[in-house]
């Protein structure tokens, strides 16, 4: 068995990734990694315009790629090239949703396991209102820790949803959830051709008719913001970026940009590269997104980094190591 799938993936890649096979071939590109991405395109069914496109996009990179960005690029390639395939896929991944509550098993302390499987678009929603929740506890003082507070904030939210307004005739009665907020749906579009897939913030990929669901619930509030220009220079007078210069960083770094990190962007701090009081500008330049931790890092120890391109940085470690970090991810200098 082990000898079929090794002669399998050599099939594949020889014959379907044929750039992936030169890389490996030359020496360029262990074998073990090629073999992976074989591996999972075999799995997948891939046509072969899906085979070679996901060859195509791969090969440069293939070094440094993790296991789910190869299967976010095999879902992308089964969305363009097999669209009855991703939307099938897609009615079953909606089909399999749930919420289960595992009450035959009670802890002595007297808890209870709750998983779920949610639509993208709800489980955000989910996230963000228990977020708000244990933020709203620990400022009416409680001193417990935050995931006991997101517990109990998921708690506090079933007690005030005891009844679901979602029938014609609970939606004429008094709520205590009339007035909330609307969700609201940020999307960041990258138009290409009639490419039927869009990439989330998060790196979660969707299709044109998931997004068109999302935003076509009547509670969906639909912001249209202007498009922000990652390559246009912004410089802000002081040491605060503004909104706009925010965003622009967020959107092109996506990551916190130190070697090997993946905490998304908008949860991280904006370094200045150079330090403001040293004399250098807040700036499109000048800023990149580092998380909390390896913003510390960088203020107090002997990490240094510089930008080299649009979201390309050269970091050089205490020892005198390189490291070059771009949206792809992280190889030696």
């Amino acid at each position: 068995m082990s000898a079929k799938h090794l002669i399998g993936q050599a099939l594949e890649l020889r014959h379907r990734l044929p750039r992936l096979w030169r890389r490996v071939q030359s020496g360029d590109l262990p074998a073990w990694r090629a073999r992976r991405v074989a591996e999972t395109t075999i799995h997948a069914g891939l046509c072969r315009e899906a085979a070679s496109y996901v060859d195509a996009q791969l090969a440069p990179f293939a070094r440094r790629t993790s296991v789910s960005a190869v299967d976010r690029l095999v879902d992308a390639a089964i969305a363009r090239f097999d669209p009855a395939r991703a939307t099938e896929a897609a009615r079953q991944a909606a089909d399999g949703r749930r919420v289960t509550i595992d009450e035959e098993h009670v802890s002595f302390a007297g808890t209870m396991r709750v998983t779920a499987e949610l639509d993208l678009a709800d489980a955000l929603d989910f996230g963000a209102a228990v977020t708000q929740g244990a933020q709203t506890l620990k400022s009416l003082g409680s001193e417990e820790s935050l995931d006991a507070r997101r517990a109990s904030a998921v708690g506090e939210l079933a007690r005030s949803q005891l009844a679901l307004p979602l029938g014609e005739e609970v939606a004429q009665q008094p709520s205590r959830n009339q007035g909330s907020a609307a969700r609201q749906v940020v999307l960041h579009v990258h138009m290409r051709g009639g490419d039927p897939v869009a990439r989330l913030e998060r790196g979660n990929l969707a299709t044109l008719d998931q997004i068109e669901r999302w935003c076509g619930q009547s509670q969906t509030q639909v912001v249209v913001r202007p498009v922000i220009d990652l390559n246009e220079p912004i410089v802000c007078d002081g040491y605060q970026p503004s909104a706009r210069l925010r965003e622009q960083v967020i959107l092109r770094d996506r990551t916190c940009v130190f070697p090997w990190c993946t905490r998304p962007a908008r949860s991280c701090d904006l370094d200045h590269i150079v330090p403001w009081q040293d004399g250098c500008e807040t700036s499109t330049a000048n800023l990149a997104a580092l998380c909390r931790r390896h913003h510390w890092l960088k203020t107090h120890s002997a990490w240094r980094y510089e930008r080299t391109g649009l979201a390309k940085y050269t970091w050089t470690s205490p020892r005198g190591n390189t490291y070059l970090r771009d949206p792809s991810g992280t190889e030696p200098g």
